[in-house]
């Protein structure tokens, strides 16, 4: 681990501030909005547009890197992140927020691509899952942390935002002054979105559905919190949580995933999740107990992630692997995009429980459609893929060396 962090430390120290800014710019809109006036349906617009710029820079960052290099592509998208997060708090109108929420999102999504592929680069085949697994810990602290600075300013003001602008410029400083030149990037031939329904409905299906709910978590949550009447310091220990659920239950998930039939895992999961969210929309609940619930609904949503993805792993040979893993996050990016919107429209319909309900119904979905394909298919193959943690923000750079990872290392312990 030591040799891992030697090698890496500068670009997990970036990446460690960069996303100390994102999550602080998720958290800080909503209650910013809510001060500002905006309607629930106006913030909804606004959190989507973070991931129709995501969608699209997951499409022409590779291209981009491979026309001028990782250095200028990183500084360039990171200079666009720093400018957007100023710009916020002085052009205050949920238009400007919801164009200026494309370009961080593109710009974002970039600079996890660049960062990956470097970090892809940078590691062996030995410590290749150390370093993915000291990455996705990074990203979560990240988020985490930033949930505190919340609390160091009056959200009506500038200083919050400038903040995350300072260091997500910051991040850079370390990664462009230690980064060898990455080496050449090279573009992974592509699955058609047929083809990939085709290997796996389950997976597909599910990609799409977890969209909308990470989507509703990252983006909804402080606009559901302000409109609750939770206070900032109450806000930022809510999301905390959501993310701290995440970092928990990745690893006792992956041991059950590679013990079990994963499709009877998502089952269980996707049942869990329903009925745990369906409580705060049945019942008034104290405070404590929605944080328990937010830890345990992002708790159960990260890990299906990576656990989805490894249950379409199996099914296919390692050379589609990087197709699919970009495929997939694509339909998952897809269902990012209607994740706010509904969500919105459903708080709009019900009250703040509509937060909930939405999250609450998607799972619901997911476990019924997992029940009728364990219906139509029998059980995967005998030799399962590995289960690795992912974070919904990794991009198919990650994924696709995790998987060929998890899948060399499977094939070590089959053999």
């Amino acid at each position: 681990m030591l040799k891992v962090l030697a090698s890496t430390w500068a670009l997990l120290l970036g990446m460690l501030l960069l996303m100390l800014g994102n999550g602080m710019q998720g958290t800080l809109l909503g209650i910013r909005g809510a001060i500002e006036d905006f309607s629930t349906t106006q913030m909804s617009i606004v959190m989507s547009c973070y991931f129709v710029g995501f969608l699209f820079g997951s499409r022409m960052a590779p291209e981009m890197i491979r026309r001028v290099g990782h250095v200028r592509v990183f500084a360039a998208l990171g200079s666009m992140i720093s400018a957007v997060l100023i710009l916020y708090a002085a052009a205050p109108h949920w238009v400007a927020w919801a164009v200026m929420r494309v370009v961080i999102g593109f710009s974002f999504s970039g600079v996890y691509i660049t960062a990956e592929s470097w970090l892809n680069n940078a590691s062996t085949n030995e410590n290749r899952g150390q370093a993915l697994s000291l990455y996705l810990i990074v990203q979560m602290i990240g988020i985490i942390a930033a949930q505190a600075l919340l609390n160091l300013a009056d959200p009506s003001g500038y200083i919050l935002f400038v903040i995350p602008s300072v260091l997500v410029s910051l991040a850079f400083t370390p990664i462009l002054l230690s980064i060898s030149p990455a080496p050449a990037f090279d573009t992974t031939r592509r699955l058609s979105f047929v083809a990939l329904y085709n290997i796996s409905p389950l997976g597909c299906v599910g990609m799409f559905l977890l969209g909308g709910i990470f989507s509703a978590q990252f983006g909804m949550a402080s606009v559901w919190a302000t409109q609750a009447g939770l206070n900032v310091r109450d806000l930022s220990i809510f999301v905390a949580g959501i993310y701290t659920g995440g970092l928990v239950l990745q690893y006792p998930i992956g041991w059950l995933s590679d013990r079990m039939d994963r499709r009877q895992l998502i089952l269980v999961l996707a049942v869990m999740g329903t009925v745990v969210l369906m409580v705060p929309v049945m019942f008034d609940v104290p405070f404590l107990l929605l944080v328990g619930i937010g830890a345990l609904g992002g708790g159960i949503s990260n890990p299906l992630y990576s656990l989805l993805l490894a249950y379409v792993n199996d099914y296919l040979e390692q050379s589609d692997m990087a197709a699919a893993s970009a495929g997939l996050l694509f339909i998952n990016g897809l269902g990012a995009i209607s994740g706010p919107i509904i969500t919105g429209w459903m708080m709009g319909v019900v009250g703040p429980s509509g937060f909930f309900l939405f999250m609450a119904l998607i799972f619901g979905v997911l476990a019924a459609y997992s029940l009728w394909r364990m219906t139509q298919r029998r059980a995967t193959p005998d030799a399962q893929s590995g289960y690795t943690a992912l974070s919904p923000t990794s991009s198919a750079i990650t994924v696709e060396a995790a998987m060929e990872h998890t899948d060399d290392d499977h094939h070590h312990h089959q053999s």
